[in-house]
């Protein structure tokens, strides 16, 4: 996994790059550059390598344990890393079982990568692509792994949200801006740096009026989180501490929890003590 880093930083915070920086003294991390290609003609990336408009810097191996730990990663999952570096996220899934696979600029890196999951024996379930993370299309991945800086973080996050609902996301050390994270962890205590990592979940897209026999539902959406009202029985009452967990809402009105699930423009809903009732959504998504 990879941290990009712009030679030109109009847009990234004093604290932002005050942190690179700190954090690379700590670990003597920016290195200078070795001669290239090494004694032995072979690529040999070190921390703080310059690439196209960004630096790299690799995630300690202790975080992006726990990081799948966080995703809940499963041999089910088809896991994509967004600027994969030396490999070492998608090999890690990949030895869990998982398909996973690699999208990153630098050619070399993607050699390297290849050659390193050969030698741990995942060559067949460890994949990677020499590409820009802006022109891929990573649609099909159950789980999207990165370590981009917030500027980059932003731009992709539109089309994180319009993924499939359930997907899940996890970055090192940076987060979505506004988009609350779902969950947040902190690595062992032997990290030194880059040791936070945050999760969400794709929520589904439930904004809009579901109507149902005997009422109606109204919701607005800001990410995960969703408020509106409930009318039924003829009396209106606020939708309250509203969430989506992927496909899963959970809200209360007039102090009733309520649970159920959402399938496009049909929602489930399971009241307490009661049978289902079905509501469709008014003119579509």
């Amino acid at each position: 996994m990879t941290i990009t880093f712009r030679r030109l930083l109009p847009r990234v915070s004093a604290v932002c790059v005050g942190a690179f920086l700190i954090a690379g003294s700590a670990q003597a991390q920016l290195s200078p550059p070795a001669t290239p290609g090494g004694t032995d003609n072979t690529f040999k990336p070190y921390s703080g390598q310059a690439g196209k408009d960004v630096v790299w810097v690799p995630t300690p191996q202790a975080l992006v344990d726990r990081m799948l730990d966080m995703a809940g990663l499963t041999d089910k999952d088809y896991v994509i890393d967004l600027g994969s570096g030396d490999g070492r996220t998608v090999i890690t899934a990949a030895k869990r079982g998982a398909r996973a696979h690699g999208i990153e600029y630098n050619p070399d890196m993607v050699a390297l990568s290849q050659k390193n999951a050969k030698a741990e024996g995942v060559e067949g379930k460890a994949t990677f692509v020499q590409g820009d993370i802006f022109e891929s299309d990573f649609s099909k991945a159950t789980l999207i792994t990165l370590f981009l800086l917030p500027d980059l973080n932003l731009r992709l996050r539109p089309i994180l949200l319009d993924m499939k609902p359930g997907t899940r996301v996890v970055s090192n050390s940076f987060n979505m801006g506004d988009w609350e994270s779902d969950q947040s962890i902190e690595a062992s205590a032997d990290c030194v740096s880059w040791c936070r990592a945050y999760k969400w979940v794709i929520p589904a897209k439930v904004a809009g009026t579901w109507s149902f026999k005997g009422g109606q539902l109204e919701l607005i959406q800001n990410f995960q989180k969703v408020k509106g009202a409930l009318t039924t029985g003829g009396k209106t009452f606020p939708v309250e501490v509203g969430k989506m967990d992927g496909t899963t809402i959970s809200f209360s009105a007039d102090g009733v929890g309520y649970s159920g699930k959402v399938d496009g423009n049909t929602m489930t809903i399971n009241p307490p003590g009661g049978p289902a009732w079905q509501a469709t959504r008014k003119g579509g998504a």
